[in-house]
């Protein structure tokens, strides 16, 4: 099985520039927002904060808490065969404890932090899906009380500080990355 590397942070921490990276290197993108996207297609309801965060508590109550990790396990055991895989965007200790459960050491998660004041600027001035500071206050603490989404954070096997710059983000990743490769000789 090659590597697994799951993403998480909250919204706007710079998960998504995490996993352009990580794809520039070969790996494979496993996008767990896409579940909610593609369920709200398919029952035709617009993409907004409030359909997304309606659409994320629907799955939950109909699949537990590891809602996500349960959907994509198969794909992603599919992917891990020929690829290393990296998951963007794990949300729920419980998705953890099922993705750790079934993978062990061969996942690695990588938390990114930031300041919320510049996670807020930055979700604000998003070409994609900006979220206004008071959207984004309400889906932080919906995401923590309601999906407790502070667990992988907190649990995370490394960090990446994104207060500094772009050139700072990817020597992180990179010494993270190094890392990984010699602990799994």
């Amino acid at each position: 099985m090659k590597k697994i590397i799951a993403i998480v942070g909250m919204c706007g921490s710079g998960k998504s520039v995490a996993c352009k990276l990580l794809e520039e290197k070969g790996f494979e993108k496993v996008y767990f927002g896409g579940v909610t996207l593609d369920k709200l297609k398919e029952e035709g309801l617009e993409d907004t904060p409030e359909n997304e965060k309606y659409m994320r508590e629907k799955l939950r109550s109909e699949y537990g808490m590891g809602a996500y990790a349960t959907l994509l396990l198969p794909k992603i055991k599919e992917l891990a065969k020929n690829y290393d895989v990296v998951l963007d965007g794990l949300y729920s200790w419980d998705e953890l404890k099922i993705l750790k459960d079934e993978f062990g050491e061969e996942m690695t998660s990588i938390a990114i932090i930031v300041d919320r004041k510049t996670r807020y600027y930055r979700l604000e001035n998003r070409p994609i899906r900006p979220f206004s500071k008071e959207d984004a206050i309400k889906r932080d603490i919906s995401e923590i009380e309601n999906i407790a989404k502070a667990g992988p954070i907190a649990y995370a096997d490394y960090y990446i500080d994104n207060n500094k710059t772009v050139d700072d983000f990817k020597v992180r990743l990179d010494e993270i990355l190094t890392e990984i490769e010699r602990t799994n000789k």
